[in-house]
């Protein structure tokens, strides 16, 4: 054996043993699919990916996702053995590594950077949050179309300035969730050939061996999504896995899967069962693995001499001359091409181009009622014109949430045409949110489409968008009870509450065609909050009240839309969307009635919550204790800006199917209820 190949046995041997050290260390974690998949992840990493430890952000680099996250300290041994070095906070290089040894032993430890599972902004090297089982697949989905999507709008000529491919490491879980299976599926319709998923077959999940519960043909499945498929018989055979990656590199009309058969725990005592999926070995095991590898038994945290020099001597002289060669060729591109210069710029910094809000459309309260989707797509077609990397579509229903970007240049995104600019989700709710957030840590800024309630299937790469602080922008029409025919299936109620109950994340209800224009600049502005836009189907009146306001309104999550007369209000009535000019309507009888009334939009509570104190004081005084919150949905949340002197009007149980005036005069969402409830919160605070 040569001088090299005693080195990367040992690496190879270095990766596992390290997570085995700092699985029995923290007493917590998953062992066993590091130490099998320890020599793929070395050939993958040593021999083909094109990244640079020195210089983990190039653009144009290959992409690792580690989709089965609990097998987080395989990742972090390679960025420590290979030498990555930290990007700070503020996206320069700090000069330290991205994973130290120290890291390594502070293994799941509080404010560590080497958590339980993988999480994209918290560790240099991690490409997208992974753990739950089947989102870092439908991500990886993402990142592949936005690498073709990048190379179809930037390269020219013999200038290719993006070509990367994206790998994954997925296991058998991420191939029973049906996201995975959706994003496959979507991947093989766009014959995505710069992906290949590396699917960790080791036949174990946590209750027992697979046949429990899963007993298809992967490979055969994955032949009807339209993918290439190889086969991997013994993942301790790195040429047969590196001959595996030269024939997906070779392959230009369809994504990969190689299926590598793995033994979970490689050299335990116990190897090949569950036992060895998510927990610490104990001593005397870790003893006789340790043997097996013909390791020091005692030695912990063991870095052998020369293991991690030639770790990243390997990778940076494979892939040095890449980075400088792009970076001159990078140079004449710009100079070539002035205009694609400025674009890139702007993707790369996540800025917005000059004269981005430039030709949005205005609206008038003489125009006729329309729906909040209307003009939300009016104003989404109006954006995609000046922000080029805004790419995105429907999950089959573009024409009712009015989501095609229908302007010249804005074709389909397909196989054929990477660079279009509308996708084609089919009806994938789970896995486009899941691609979405693959396109946005791409530097692409992506938005979806569907009706509220199906937010719900969509609910897990939501949450993790939040999670990553990437600014996907999520588009839900059909907003409520107002579907009218379509019924209780179709009709939203707790689906409102549920979203804004996710940290760092802006939730937008707007009122009119003023709101939803305003929702929409400050939706695209946000650089790490995502954004969900939520838009009626049915059509409400353009209010003159919002016209001159919705602006800093808006940026400001609620506002005084319409005040009492006379002095201080004897009740606030607070609402979004479509209940906003209920409650307007309701304020003028209330008038009649002698009652002052102010009414307060709210389109964004988060955004509220943000203010300062004297803002919020200014929209709802403490001194106005009659409240009354009205919106066609579940109450939770309102009480807060009720308090225990004011009321709620909202949903408390489903809705029913029939004509829209019929279903919200059934519930309550009428003028003459609003006013009733409001009459009696006024009579009650009056003194005895």
């Amino acid at each position: 054996m040569s001088a090299d190949e005693t080195l990367s046995s040992k690496t190879i041997d270095t990766i596992r043993t390290l997570a085995i050290d700092a699985v029995e260390k923290a007493n917590s974690g998953h062992p066993g699919a590091p130490m099998a998949l320890a020599p793929a992840a070395y050939t993958l990493w040593s021999r083909f990916l094109r990244y640079d430890p020195d210089r983990p952000d190039w653009p144009n680099r290959d992409r690792f996702v580690l989709s089965n996250g609990h097998a987080s300290m395989l990742l972090y041994a390679l960025l420590h053995l290979s030498g990555v070095k930290e990007i700070g906070k503020d996206g320069r290089p700090t000069g330290k590594p991205a994973v130290s040894l120290d890291d390594i032993k502070n293994f799941r430890q509080l404010d560590s950077k080497t958590p339980g599972h993988p999480e994209y902004r918290h560790t240099t090297g991690v490409e997208t949050t992974t753990g739950p089982l089947g989102q870092g697949c439908g991500n990886s989905v993402g990142m592949a179309i936005a690498a073709k999507w990048k190379a179809a709008r930037f390269n020219r000529g013999s200038d290719t300035l993006f070509d990367s491919d994206v790998y994954v490491f997925c296991s058998d879980g991420d191939m029973m969730e049906g996201v995975a299976s959706e994003a496959a599926s979507l991947a093989g319709h766009l014959k995505l050939s710069n992906l290949c998923w590396i699917y960790d077959n080791n036949s174990v999940t946590i209750e027992g061996h697979t046949p429990l519960a899963f007993s298809e043909d992967v490979a055969e499945r994955f032949r009807g999504y339209g993918w290439n498929t190889l086969h991997v018989a013994d993942a301790e055979d790195c040429e047969a896995i590196a001959h595996a990656i030269e024939t997906f590199q070779t392959s230009d009309d369809a994504p990969t899967l190689i299926l590598l058969d793995s033994v979970i725990g490689f050299g335990a005592p116990d190897a090949g069962t569950s036992k060895l999926h998510s927990d610490a070995m104990g001593e005397e095991a870790v003893r006789a693995t340790k043997r097996a590898y013909g390791w020091p038994e005692d030695a912990q945290f063991l870095v052998p001499d020369g293991v991690a020099d030639h770790f990243h001597r390997t990778m940076a002289e494979r892939v040095k001359p890449l980075t400088e060669r792009w970076d001159s060729m990078l140079a004449d591109w710009r100079t070539a091409n002035p205009d694609l210069a400025s674009a890139y710029d702007a993707m790369e910094s996540g800025a917005l181009p000059d004269g981005w809000e430039s030709d949005l459309p205005s609206f008038t309260d003489s125009d006729d009622p329309v729906a909040t989707r209307n003009a939300g797509g009016e104003v989404l077609v109006a954006l995609a014109q000046k922000i080029p990397t805004l790419v995105g579509g429907a999950a089959d229903l573009a024409p009712s949430t009015k989501t095609k970007l229908d302007f010249p240049g804005a074709g389909a995104l397909e196989a054929d045409s990477p660079g279009g600019r509308t996708m084609h989700f089919g009806i994938r709710e789970h896995a486009m949110g899941a691609i979405a957030n693959g396109m946005a840590v791409s530097g692409l800024r992506p938005f979806t489409a569907t009706f509220l309630v199906f937010s719900d299937y969509m609910r897990p790469p939501m949450r993790l968008a939040a999670l990553m602080e990437v600014p996907t922008l999520f588009i839900f029409t059909h907003d409520s009870i107002g579907v009218g025919e379509d019924g209780p299936t179709h009709q939203p109620v707790e689906q409102i509450a549920g979203l804004r109950a996710i940290p760092n994340m802006h939730v937008f209800r707007p009122a009119d065609a003023h709101e939803s224009r305003e929702a929409w600049k400050v939706a695209v502005q946000q650089s790490r909050t995502p954004s969900t836009l939520i838009f009626s189907r049915q059509k409400l009146p353009i209010l003159d009240e919002a016209r001159d306001h919705a602006g800093e309104g808006v940026a400001k999550g609620a506002y005084i839309l319409a005040d009492a007369e006379g002095g201080d209000p004897d009740l606030i009535l607070m609402a979004t969307g479509s209940e906003v000019s209920l409650c307007l309507d309701a304020r003028v009888e209330l008038a009649k009635r002698g009652v002052k009334t102010r009414v307060v939009s709210m389109p964004c509570w988060s955004l509220f919550e943000q203010q300062d104190a004297a803002y919020r004081e200014k929209v709802l005084p403490r001194t106005v204790t009659t409240r009354l919150a009205v919106e066609a949905a579940s109450p939770l949340g309102w009480d807060r800006y009720t308090g225990p002197d004011g009321d709620i009007l909202a949903m408390h149980g489903f809705g029913a199917s029939g004509p829209a005036p019929d279903v919200q005069e059934k519930f309550g969402f009428t003028v003459d209820h609003v006013c009733k409830l409001a009459s009696a919160l006024v009579r009650q605070a009056e003194p005895a």
